[in-house]
């Protein structure tokens, strides 16, 4: 990280069990979550977006979800995201039922979101997505773009032992 923040062992008071809470749900506390410790309420605002976007009941499967995130994160050149969401696809341990179409639709949208058009939704629809797909999917090649971009923008690397905070599920509740 480029700047400094504030380690699990260090934390106190909000940003402790803020923390606790990511750890518990998420095997550990990735440097992404670390590099906001400044800015707890961001941080916590950020998690359950994150939390909404690939666990919350969507049209999208889990891996459909995973999918996108690595397809994004690699239009991005963001090996982190692509890392650790690649980790997580593979834990889930089945593969998107995406259409190849609708993952380099994805790709082309975090790389060059100004050409995106109206026959992209026709093309996505034809591709058996609903609206509340193409919504759920927007919404996620928004949201890694935007991760991306804080991960690059303040120099996070890959974690030792990484995997260990990609897990597919919530092992608490939302």
């Amino acid at each position: 990280m480029w700047i400094e923040g504030v380690s699990p062992t260090e934390a106190t008071g909000e940003l402790k069990e803020l923390y606790e809470r990511i750890a518990g749900t998420r095997g550990g506390v990735a440097q992404i979550h670390q590099v906001q410790s400044l800015n707890p309420k961001v941080l916590a605002t950020h998690f359950e977006l994150y939390k909404a976007l690939m666990f919350q009941p969507s049209p999208l499967s889990r891996a459909d979800r995973e999918a996108i995130a690595v397809a994004v994160s690699r239009a991005n050149s963001c090996e982190y995201c692509a890392a650790h969401h690649g980790a997580a696809l593979e834990q889930l341990g089945t593969r998107s039922s995406l259409a190849p179409e609708v993952i380099e639709w994805a790709a082309r949208l975090a790389s060059t979101p100004a050409q995106a058009s109206a026959a992209d939704i026709r093309h996505l629809r034809a591709a058996g997505l609903s609206d509340r797909a193409i919504l759920d999917a927007v919404l996620i090649v928004a949201y890694f773009s935007f991760a991306n971009r804080l991960v690059m923008g303040l120099g996070l690397s890959l974690e030792p032992g990484f995997e260990a905070t990609c897990r597919p599920d919530l092992n608490s509740s939302l």
